[in-house]
């Protein structure tokens, strides 16, 4: 009898998981459990060692989505033991998570952790995972004319947004993405507004949003836009036609606040420029910030009605969530954003990236000698609870020395 999990003819990839959860449990949890978080978590996210006092916020680490997408790789690993497994890029921005799907064999097609397989070398006896973030629409129909086994891990969240510009798409509205161009996600997002016959242009940030509102006001400066979005935008892109009726959406990953306040100023641009009557059907917003993400952006802002003396968050170098998690407690305490434990060289030096972005530098006298000293502590959406005992640790064994 044919499994009916996975098709014969694979036009689809399958994205529901294959019943081995329970199976797949126990190496999960040896990899990224920690006893020591839940104990904190039990003594109310608070917890002293010597002369410090720790605060976990309220939400932190792996959401529902990044915990789907890792089940799901371990099963897919169980069920085809005797297949290779690729992903297409990292599975999440997690340096720990990802190298242990190296270690269980999983080959990468693209990325950091690319080694020597390429998309060519994919055959139709292999299995090809399609990470978190998702996927571009012309790789997956490559797959399809492969006919490999894909299995579809994008978080929910993502889909939803996929949902939203498509729409747009077909109402000819053109979509502004607030991200970052580069990343995989606005990647894929973007390729699916394209599959749609419709018009993207991504904007990182407020100033970049400034530049786009007084180009709609006025009507001028056009070739200084297309050279500055030459890499954000669809091809053929007419600033002059294609800003004229827009639909707003959001990488999950981004600031809530940031992207209000982008979707504010473009509609109040629009406004200006052709008048209030009929604004809805030239302007529309669908904020796209996953659950996940506010909460965790909340819960940093709850701390900051407080603020500890430092702050530590923890998560891959290029994880979208964790920096902004580090850029909302910079402005009310010194904040580092590490990668793993080993960030934390000595007391004396630690190695973080800076909030606001930028390469990871080396920091003298971060942690003051004082006592009694709070150290806040958090981590983005892909950061497993073991790196964040294993930092806690590390402070610990600084302080009983």
């Amino acid at each position: 009898m044919s499994d009916p999990n996975i098709p014969t003819e694979p036009p689809d990839p399958i994205r529901r998981g294959f019943g081995l959860k329970d199976q797949v449990r126990a190496e999960r949890r040896e990899a990224y459990y920690s006893p020591l978080i839940e104990k904190i978590r039990q003594a109310g996210n608070r917890w002293r060692i010597g002369g410090i006092e720790l605060r976990l916020a309220r939400e932190f680490g792996f959401c529902y989505g990044v915990d789907k997408a890792i089940d799901f790789a371990y099963e897919t690993h169980r069920r085809f033991p005797d297949r290779r497994i690729f992903l297409t890029t990292e599975i999440i921005h997690n340096p720990r998570v990802n190298q242990r799907l190296i270690e269980m064999g999983v080959h990468f097609l693209g990325g950091q952790y690319a080694g020597r397989y390429g998309i060519e070398d994919v055959t139709a006896e292999d299995v090809v995972f399609l990470p978190a973030f998702g996927y571009e629409v012309q790789l997956l129909e490559r797959l399809r004319g492969i006919g490999c086994i894909t299995v579809d891990g994008t978080c929910g969240s993502v889909v939803h947004v996929w949902k939203r510009v498509e729409r747009y798409a077909r109402e000819g509205l053109t979509s502004i993405i607030h991200g970052k161009w580069r990343h995989e996600e606005t990647v894929a997002t973007a390729s699916h507004v394209a599959a749609e016959g419709g018009k993207y242009l991504v904007i990182f940030d407020e100033p970049e949003a400034t530049m786009v509102c007084d180009f709609i006001r006025t009507g001028e400066g056009s070739q200084l836009l297309a050279e500055k979005f030459r890499r954000a935008m669809s091809p053929d892109f007419d600033f002059s036609r294609d800003l004229e009726r827009i639909g707003v959406a959001n990488q999950t990953t981004m600031l809530s606040s940031e992207s209000l306040a982008i979707a504010g100023m473009l509609r109040s641009a629009l406004e200006a420029r052709y008048g209030s009557e009929g604004i809805e059907d030239r302007f529309r917003m669908f904020e796209t910030i996953c659950t996940a993400t506010q909460e965790r952006q909340d819960a940093v802002q709850e701390m900051m009605a407080d603020p500890p003396d430092l702050m530590l968050i923890v998560g891959g170098f290029n994880s979208s969530n964790t920096g902004h998690l580090c850029e909302i407690a910079a402005h009310h305490c010194p904040s580092y954003h590490i990668e793993e434990v080993d960030c934390l060289i000595s007391p004396e030096r630690i190695r973080h990236k800076p909030a606001g972005g930028g390469a990871a530098i080396e920091t003298k006298g971060w942690l003051p000698a004082r006592r009694p000293l709070s150290i806040g502590i958090t981590a983005g959406a892909s950061t497993p609870n073991r790196v964040v005992g294993e930092v806690i640790e590390r402070l610990a064994s600084w302080e009983e020395k």
